[in-house]
């Protein structure tokens, strides 16, 4: 069962983000306001997630945490950048 929602968070992010806002309170003890998990809804969704996983499991945000959040980042700019090359390549 973890497996499976580890892949839903993979799969799904931002819809993972929108059920944690309206059914819990997990991204308002990690985020103070409101517009850094908008921002990270729109730009860097599994990186708000990650974030807000290591602030609420009381991790700090070095070693091998700190590696999470790169592996994030990387994915969610993967994601961004990926379809324009693919978009230059097919023309």
């Amino acid at each position: 069962m973890p497996c499976l929602f580890f892949i839903f968070v993979l799969a799904f992010p931002r819809a993972v983000l929108v059920l944690m806002f309206f059914f819990s309170n997990y991204l308002g003890r990690a985020y103070t306001g409101l517009l850094i998990p908008v921002l990270g809804f729109i730009f860097l969704p599994l990186t708000t997630l990650v974030y807000a996983w290591l602030i609420n499991s009381h991790r700090g945000t070095d070693g091998i945490n700190l590696l999470f959040l790169i592996v994030a980042v990387v994915i969610d700019l993967g994601g961004l950048s990926g379809g324009e090359r693919y978009r230059r390549t097919t023309r």
